[in-house]
């Protein structure tokens, strides 16, 4: 195919979604807010601030939030179980239900670190933590985007990843704690975050939805949701806006109602039906741009098997959307304002929230 016809292919494509409404094939759902979704933070929307333990909790509580999703360990400021245990107490009388993660247990992930041993004891250790600080899941991820060019591509990393969770897998049950597993910065597509939970066991091993970083991997955020929706067991959601370029397009993180292209109304009735129980996490992470060169034929590379339908309607939000201003991502005042504003915002416009 030329580059001509490929663009002119990718065009029809694109005007073809468009013209249909995202929601077509769902069926009718009451209205998010008779559902009771719990709401609750991730805490790197507020990493700027440093905050750990205690801290996370007091803000946490201060803007009436069902649950606080720390996703880092450090971050629990405590890294032994009698100090998770007495967060899990503080939480508690707060009314916040704490939620625990923490990040690559892929042996050979790029981003792989060594911080608590070797990928089987960073698991084992945040699983134990978990366990005491009363949170159900522990939120782990396979690495990033740059995976997908490592030796053996995405596929050999999965299997490296279905490894580690395999061997604790025992630990796990035994602990009544699920291991949710992120679509993690353009690591993985949803079909293929399907396929290393399947591997890995879904009794225990699940998924941690990101709604942002599905458009890292040229998805459609809605429709991720109805891939991953039956092996949900945490989220980490934003806005997202994503616009026309003349190499394919950009994406920006945004606050939840500000300049993004998804329909939260629809998203959040699915959720509903399809994420019984589980809560939603606000993970804003706005400011900085990505580019998706995808009329370069080299970009391809890394997605050889991309289903023209999916990518279809990834582009169709390019389609229909429209460029925002970046700014800088490490400013504390402006992580903060995203993250109260789309508090505000979900409870208000689509009414997420129990205590509040």
């Amino acid at each position: 195919m030329t580059r001509r016809q490929f663009v002119t292919t990718i065009a029809a494509a694109s005007a073809a979604v468009a013209t249909q409404p995202l929601s077509a094939a769902a069926p009718k759902l009451p209205d998010a807010r008779g559902q009771k979704i719990r709401l609750g933070m991730d805490n790197f929307s507020v990493r700027a601030f440093g905050w750990k333990g205690k801290e996370l909790i007091d803000y946490a509580a201060s803007l009436k939030l069902d649950t606080l999703f720390v996703t880092d360990l450090p971050a629990l400021g405590t890294l032994t179980e009698d100090g998770a245990r007495e967060l899990r107490r503080i939480a508690t009388d707060k009314g916040v239900e704490i939620q625990l993660g923490s990040w690559s247990v892929c042996p050979t992930s790029k981003v792989f670190k060594k911080d608590w041993g070797t990928a089987e004891e960073h698991l084992a250790t945040g699983i134990r933590l978990a366990r005491a600080i009363g949170s159900p899941i522990f939120r782990a991820v396979l690495g990033t985007r740059e995976d997908r060019r490592s030796p053996g591509g995405i596929e050999a990393r999965i299997a490296d990843t279905v490894k580690v969770l395999r061997s604790q897998r025992s630990l796990a049950q035994d602990s009544q704690v699920k291991i949710a597993i992120e679509n993690h910065a353009g690591d993985m597509t949803a079909t293929e975050l399907v396929g290393l939970v399947e591997a890995a066991g879904s009794d225990v091993v699940g998924v941690n939805l990101d709604s942002g970083n599905a458009l890292w991997t040229l998805e459609d955020p809605t429709a991720s949701l109805e891939i991953l929706g039956k092996y949900t067991f945490a989220t980490s959601l934003r806005d997202s806006a994503v616009w026309e370029t003349d190499q394919g397009c950009k994406v920006q993180w945004t606050a939840f109602g500000e300049g993004g292209v998804i329909d939260w109304q629809q998203y959040f009735r699915r959720f509903g039906a399809l994420c019984p129980g589980v809560a939603v996490n606000i993970e804003t992470i706005g400011g900085f741009q990505v580019d998706f060169p995808y009329l370069d034929p080299s970009f391809w590379e890394v997605f050889p098997k991309k289903p023209a339908a999916e990518f279809a309607r990834f582009l169709a939000l390019a389609h229909r959307g429209k460029a925002v201003a970046a700014f800088d991502a490490n400013d504390r005042e402006k992580q903060r304002g995203e993250l109260e504003r789309s508090v505000a915002w979900l409870r208000d416009v689509v009414g997420l929230g129990v205590r509040a």
